[in-house]
């Protein structure tokens, strides 16, 4: 067999560090597509409160795996994973690049670690059943029970992460099996070898420069219309108890819509949130090796930014590619 592997560039980092601009410049550079690896942005109707890029803003550079699915319905790991290495096929068969970009750390280890990802089918009953307990008592009380029941999964997951915080009771309470060893057992069933050679680049900044940026950002996103966003959604006859729809700053949108905090308070929830999210991405992002990262200077230049990335990272040169579509 050919031993030859294409070399697909990852662009990640944690929010608000500009990787949109940077990676539309980029792509234009080495003549790339650019496919997502932004969980929330494979969801319809999200768009300002999820940063998702305008078609504007695009800039005629292709992007794939954006608006994949409604906000009730469920995408998991494995299916980004499907799509992501199809889309990688598809177009390295034009004679084009992928150049995967996002923040997302479970969809961009999916693809480098390439796990099988052989999940247990989600059961929606039960989902509803532990929202509705998060509803009414709050997220602590489950994020207890799976201390108790699973503390290695519990030691790995925020208790305001709903969504995974939802799947591990899912799967401790359907399966009677702890979560933490079922993403154990997966990731040793794999005995696949990555498709693909990888090159990582993140995007970096001084810890007090993001969260200014973070907060800016907010305000921005409240001016360009989320809550009204978040109504049309509601209006569309979505509950607010979608998974999406819990997750970084819709669930405040949706209490301001309610009318049970004030804008201020709901500005502040986010642009905290959010930067407690950033911290946690970089958690992530720091257990996978390789990366080579770039650190900015605030206000720097998007143009100086990808000549850095090319002069000074393994993008430069990029690896030839193998025969189209070809996987080794």
């Amino acid at each position: 067999m050919d031993s030859c592997k294409n070399t697909i560039p990852i662009l990640l980092g944690p929010t608000a560090t500009g990787k949109t601009s940077v990676s539309i410049a980029l792509a234009k550079k080495i003549n790339a597509e650019i496919i997502s690896a932004d969980s929330r942005l494979v969801y319809r109707y999200m768009d300002i409160g999820t940063a998702k890029p305008s078609l504007s803003e695009m800039q005629d550079i292709p992007h794939h795996l954006i608006d994949l699915v409604n906000p009730d319905e469920n995408f998991t790991v494995a299916g980004y994973k499907k799509l992501a290495y199809k889309k990688i096929d598809e177009i390295l068969a034009t004679g084009k690049i992928p150049l995967v970009v996002g923040g997302t750390g479970l969809y961009i280890r999916a693809l480098v670690d390439n796990p099988s990802f052989q999940n247990l089918p989600p059961d929606p009953d039960l989902r509803s059943e532990i929202l509705r307990e998060i509803d009414k008592n709050g997220s602590q009380a489950v994020y207890r029970e799976l201390a108790e029941l699973d503390p290695d999964a519990a030691e790995k997951i925020h208790p305001n992460n709903i969504p995974r915080l939802v799947r591990a009771i899912e799967v401790v309470r359907s399966k009677n099996v702890k979560f933490s060893e079922s993403v154990r057992r997966d990731r040793e069933r794999t005995g696949d070898e990555n498709p693909y050679s990888w090159v990582l680049v993140g995007l970096n900044m001084d810890r007090e420069v993001l969260y200014k940026r973070i907060n800016g950002r907010v305000k921005l996103m409240i001016d360009a219309g989320w809550v009204d966003e978040v109504k049309k959604i509601l209006d569309m006859g979505y509950t607010g108890s979608e998974k999406p729809l819990l997750g970084l700053g819709y669930r405040d949108i949706i209490s301001l819509i309610k009318g049970e905090i004030d804008l201020n308070a709901a500005i502040e929830n986010i642009a905290q949130d959010t930067r407690r999210f950033a911290k946690r991405q970089m958690t992530f992002f720091r257990k996978i090796p390789g990366i080579h990262w770039i650190e900015l200077e605030e206000g720097c230049d998007t143009s100086d930014v990808v000549s850095e990335i090319l002069e000074s990272s393994p993008l430069n040169p990029i690896s030839p590619q193998c025969g189209e579509g070809a996987r080794g």
